[in-house]
């Protein structure tokens, strides 16, 4: 039975990696993370009474965390607490509603975050707090599932329209482990949320560390623990330590991200309830956690789209054989990157310019962006009342901007693919290039890629989206008309942009859409 007070709700965003596959596991390189408006909800409800089994003195700690957009995927844990400092989370077998699978991402972030607040508030304190126990519900936007069947289902095709006439946080009618994720980083997401959720409610970090943003230089000490933590946790859920940008953009949403040195959690690398004191590792005044974040945002008045292709990459398996290629051919491959890098760093830097330069002369800007919706890349500079009339000067250098990212973006593609060949995997498969160069040529199209490894299963495009415009005119709907005519393989829109609100933040139960009816149904 859950209590009547108002429960800790959070949400994190999904993510995007634009630029720097491969080369963001490596700290010296970083990539251009994009926060997705796609967002996980983790949402802790105090349990007001003990269970009926128990008498109000002796009943167990319990915690219940559920998944209701997927069958059997209800999980039961008791707390135990053994001294002064150590806490014990175990999952236990509850008949009616417990699931029969363990789930290893939702068990360590409970065990790992109830350790680290025993650390720092005292284990009577945590009792206290935890009171009878915790019920959490965790649900994660349309987009991170695969929506196909659902489509299918109803007769709907596979466009935007179609997929926002489905119910929020819609049912997937299968098992966790069966579920055809889109690859928008749903683990990190979820991990994101559960752990700051569970370190908001229980008072280890102030009730205000998500109200301001930015990036490693100005963030909140909640917020960079909650992203040490996240990453400890999620790394050792996956078994490995990766490069973490997926948790850092659901922690601190669309950045430039320069990855931490591995060896800050080795420590603490073992699955078994280690002793081992966490906060002198996660803690934000451990100079070891040497990651950089820069917040970033896409200009003004576009667009990100992302389709998934219904064709999945296993991507363990390319990047650890691109990984193998860097190894046996040392010095070609760090030519590669280096030159890889420095187009990834110039698209950042250039999209940057754009926002600026809205901000200079947003007249022009609007202008620009509204001529160059209307045509493809290749004419955006062939009029040549634009490129010999000082009149327009501001005008003509936001056009050439524009087409500064068209020709960088083309150019990280064909890097990329020159590194896919070189190591024998499909980072841009023939397939994924013939989808692309059809959506590039589209008018107000301004640029794409496959994103974070590559392989077969996504793309993503930057496109114009001018004020006032007709929705049928938009650069977004002529995209759509393409991918859903388009026969080589079957591409399926995702309704998410870019998160407007950043990385992780709180929510309040009522006003997200659909989250409270399937938070209170049983």
């Amino acid at each position: 039975m859950s209590s009547s007070s108002s429960p800790t709700v959070v949400s994190s965003p999904g993510k995007v990696l634009l630029a720097g596959g491969y080369l963001v596991l490596d700290p010296a390189y970083s990539g251009v993370v994009v926060s997705t408006s796609s967002r996980f909800y983790t949402v802790v409800d105090p349990i007001s009474a003990p269970p009926v089994h128990a008498s109000a003195s002796d009943g167990p700690i319990q915690i219940r965390v559920r998944s209701p957009q997927f069958l059997d995927a209800t999980w039961l844990y008791f707390v135990e607490f053994d001294g002064p400092d150590i806490v014990r989370v175990e999952q236990v077998a509850d008949n009616t509603h417990s699931a029969s699978t363990k789930n290893k991402f939702v068990h360590l972030a409970l065990q790992r975050t109830l350790s680290l607040a025993t650390e720092l508030k005292s284990a009577g304190t945590l009792q206290n707090t935890l009171s009878h126990g915790l019920d959490i519900t965790i649900v994660g936007d349309n987009d991170f599932y695969s929506q196909r069947a659902q489509l299918n289902a109803q007769n709907l095709p596979p466009t935007l329209e179609s997929l926002a006439k489905l119910p929020h946080f819609n049912k997937t009618g299968v098992r966790l482990p069966d579920v055809h994720k889109t690859g928008l980083g749903s683990s990190a997401a979820l991990i994101t949320s559960l752990v700051s959720g569970l370190l908001l409610h229980l008072g280890v970090i102030p009730s205000d560390s998500f109200a301001t943003e930015g990036g490693t230089d100005t963030a909140s000490e909640g917020r960079k623990l909650a992203h040490n933590l996240s990453q400890y946790v999620h790394c050792l859920a996956q078994g490995k330590v990766g490069s973490g940008f997926d948790v850092s953009a659901a922690v601190f949403g669309s950045q430039l991200y320069t990855r931490f040195d591995p060896a800050v959690i080795a420590p603490l690398m073992t699955d078994a309830t280690s002793n081992e004191p966490l906060h002198p590792v996660v803690s934000p005044s451990n100079s070891a956690w040497n990651y950089r974040v820069e917040p970033f945002k896409l200009p003004p008045q576009t667009r990100l789209m992302l389709a998934d292709v219904d064709a999945g990459s296993d991507t363990p398996s390319l990047v650890g054989k691109v990984l193998k290629w860097r190894k046996e051919n040392a010095a070609d491959a760090k030519a590669l990157w280096d030159t890889i890098d420095a187009l990834n760093q110039s698209l950042a830097r250039t999209l940057s310019a754009l926002t600026d330069a809205e901000e200079r002369n947003p007249t022009a800007y609007r202008k620009a962006v509204k001529y160059i919706s209307t045509i493809q890349s290749l004419q955006w500079l062939a009029n040549p009342r634009i490129t010999e009339n000082d009149s327009v000067a501001d005008f003509r250098k936001v056009i050439e901007a524009f087409v500064e990212v068209n020709q960088i973006t083309e150019d990280i593609r064909a890097k990329m693919r020159e590194m896919g060949k070189l190591s024998d995997v499909p980072i841009e498969p023939p397939e994924q290039t013939a989808l692309l160069d059809a959506c590039v040529s589209v008018a107000g199209v301004i640029g794409g890629g496959v994103p974070g490894a590559g392989g077969y299963d996504a793309v993503w495009l930057l496109v114009c989206d001018p004020l006032n415009c007709a929705h049928e005119e938009l650069p977004s709907a002529r995209v759509e008309r393409m991918w859903s005519t388009y026969k080589g393989l079957d591409v399926s829109p995702l309704l998410a942009v870019e998160s407007a609100a950043k990385g992780v933040r709180v929510e309040q139960l009522p006003e997200v859409v659909g989250l409270e009816a399937i938070v209170r149904e049983e």
